[in-house]
């Protein structure tokens, strides 16, 4: 059964209680939980994992090269910062979808480029914790396909 890694950045381990107007009230576990029985449900084995740390979710990266069939990433805000996580996606040569609870195009100016786009299959946002579930089927078709 293909592995799929779902990487989550900062502050996302404060889901349901951060600022829920934006990002909904579903807290992470409950989204780790529903992105586990869906990846199940389409025979892929989904692993989470959540730090506040760039260089941690670099480490998981790294990690995950030969041990995963791809990669599901919302880095949070440094999607919009960091090259070193871009990089790193890059470097490990697995396919990527960037996902966000909330549309980055709708929001400031500073969270409209993502560095992650770059080497990302593509990108899901907008669609709150759904779109973790597009990730995991997007993923799917694309491993068939390969």
């Amino acid at each position: 059964m293909p592995g799929i890694l779902i990487l989550n950045g900062p502050n996302l381990n404060l889901l349901g209680t951060r600022q829920p107007e934006v990002y909904g009230s579903t807290t992470l576990a409950m989204i780790e939980d529903a992105c586990r029985a869906h990846g199940a449900d389409i025979g892929l084995s989904v692993t989470c994992m959540q730090s506040n740390h760039e260089g941690t979710l670099i480490d998981a990266i790294h990690a995950a090269k030969g041990g995963r069939s791809g990669l599901i990433i919302n880095a949070g805000a440094y999607t919009h910062t960091s090259i070193a996580l871009m990089d790193a996606v890059a470097s490990v040569e697995l396919p990527a979808v960037e996902v966000h609870l909330s549309n980055i195009h709708a929001r400031e100016e500073f969270r409209h480029r993502s560095y992650l786009a770059r080497v990302a299959l593509g990108q899901i946002c907008g669609f709150g914790a759904q779109g973790y579930i597009m990730a995991l089927d997007a993923l799917k078709a694309h491993l068939e396909k390969a």
